[in-house]
């Protein structure tokens, strides 16, 4: 069974389906160099493996269940470079050492959980670097202060490296998919230590395009701009139904929260 991001939940036997399996992805491609500012969010403790997005060169968002613990990010994983600029790279680790930018191990006092008036923790973080990084990195735009989610109907671009379960090998590459924005049901909702309602939730749903462990945190595209976090945190089996957080509902916060910190 290939594990891969967003698939169709189909159980085939022996290697050789492998291709076959490729090719019923619905809406799903390679996404070759785009989301090159995709982050790689790993729990040092082990059992969690999420995504995240670079906001600017020093700050990441994700879900905060992917975190609230010592965690390992990973940054430019999807990033094309050229021939030259891998050679300099390449002289410059032989010369310095590998760079830590592009590695960097993340205490908790540097992550933050977005938390509304009574003290309610919602499923969304903010990440702030050890160290910068360069300004050359591509990095996802937020939408403007007074936005709006997308509308029923309306499509959205997810990705991430997932996996249709937990002990099997990462996807080789980076897989995008599009899905259609819908109403969310009574129990599309992120985990119940969470705070949600319908002004914090939007869903999504297109066959066969599901989010599979290893997903949550990643970034939900809109006209190319960040509208949302995937927090859908499915383990043995993949969401059929993507429950992401509107990140019009935080956008002050995300501004305050890099100002002040």
């Amino acid at each position: 069974m290939m594990k891969l991001a967003f698939v169709l939940v189909l159980l085939l036997a022996g290697a050789a389906a492998s291709e076959a399996i490729e090719k019923r992805i619905i809406g799903s491609q390679d996404c070759k160099t785009d989301r090159q500012y995709h982050v790689q969010v790993e729990s040092l403790q082990g059992g969690k493996s999420c995504g995240g997005s670079l906001l600017n060169t020093r700050w990441v968002i994700t879900a905060s269940h992917c975190a609230e613990q010592e965690v390992k990010l990973k940054l430019g994983l999807n990033q094309e470079l050229s021939f030259f600029k891998k050679l300099k790279s390449k002289a410059k680790a032989l010369f310095n050492g590998p760079s830590k930018k592009y590695e960097q191990i993340i205490k908790t006092g540097q992550q933050f959980t977005y938390k509304d008036e009574e003290g309610r923790a919602h499923d969304i973080m903010l990440i702030r670097l050890n160290e910068d990084m360069s300004a050359s990195v591509p990095y996802i735009t937020l939408p403007p202060v007074e936005c709006s989610q997308p509308e029923p109907g309306q499509q959205v671009e997810v990705g991430g490296w997932g996996a249709k379960k937990t002990n099997l090998k990462k996807a080789k590459n980076l897989r995008c998919a599009t899905t259609d924005i819908k109403a969310c049901g009574e129990n599309d909702k992120p985990d119940d230590k969470y705070f949600s309602d319908e002004s914090t939730t939007m869903c999504a749903f297109k066959p066969g395009v599901e989010a599979c462990y290893g997903d949550g945190g990643s970034a939900v595209e809109y006209n190319n701009v960040l509208h949302g976090i995937i927090v859908s945190d499915p383990v043995d089996k993949c969401a059929n139904t993507i429950v992401m957080l509107n990140i019009c509902h935080y956008r002050k916060w995300i501004d305050e929260t890099m100002e002040s910190n």
